[in-house]
């Protein structure tokens, strides 16, 4: 099953386990790695990447090519059973905490890439405080490393959208730093004249 194509596999899917077992190989490991970035959670991950392609082996008979990618449509899945995780537990979306190093930046994006290397735990924080629309568009394109016009199938929204939107997270993300940079360096500076104060006054 391994050489057979994916549209004729999802249709032979339909009704043959074996089929569907090809499709789970092909994608398990990028599916497991989105939720585990959507949750920060190996044994959370490990059970909600089984429900995921339990689900859509239920729902795979109905499944109809609309030119939309069969992994995007995997990745709509578990993009609804990850909001439901977060709204049953009241937690905030999030990223895992260890692994924004491994983040693939590259020349895309040359200050994201510099911040990691400088200053790993300020640019989680940062990115922590993005909506979380914002936070998975970044673990997509950086963990994942989809195109733009890829991410739009699973998020629903064209390709300019998500351009749109991705620098407008870059930009946020700028100003972010530059507002922790300043708030820093006023403390310095406040505590520099508390130093002085007390010299003068002893």
């Amino acid at each position: 099953m391994k050489d057979i194509e994916e549209a004729e596999l999802i249709e032979l899917a339909k009704t043959d386990k074996e089929a569907f077992g090809e499709l789970y190989s092909r994608y398990v490991d990028r599916i497991y790695s989105y939720v585990y970035y959507r949750t920060g959670d190996e044994a959370e991950a490990e059970d909600l990447t089984a429900k995921i392609f339990m689900r859509a082996m239920k729902h795979i008979p109905k499944f109809v090519d609309q030119g939309v990618p069969f992994v995007a449509w995997l990745y709509r899945i578990a993009r609804n059973l990850v909001a439901n995780w977060h709204r049953d537990r009241s937690r905030r979306r999030t990223i895992a905490l260890d692994d924004i190093a491994q983040w693939h930046v590259g020349q895309e994006s040359p200050e994201l890439e510099s911040q990691i290397l400088e200053d790993r735990d300020s640019l989680l924080a940062a990115v922590r405080r993005l909506p979380a629309d914002r936070q998975e568009l970044l673990v997509f394109k950086f963990v994942d490393r989809l195109s733009n016009a890829e991410i739009g199938d699973i998020m629903g929204r064209s390709e300019g959208a998500i351009k749109s939107l991705y620098h407008r997270t870059l930009l946020s993300l700028r100003d972010d730093f530059t507002q922790v940079e300043q708030q820093q360096e006023t403390t310095r500076q406040n505590a520099l004249r508390e130093w002085f104060a007390r010299r003068r006054s002893s």
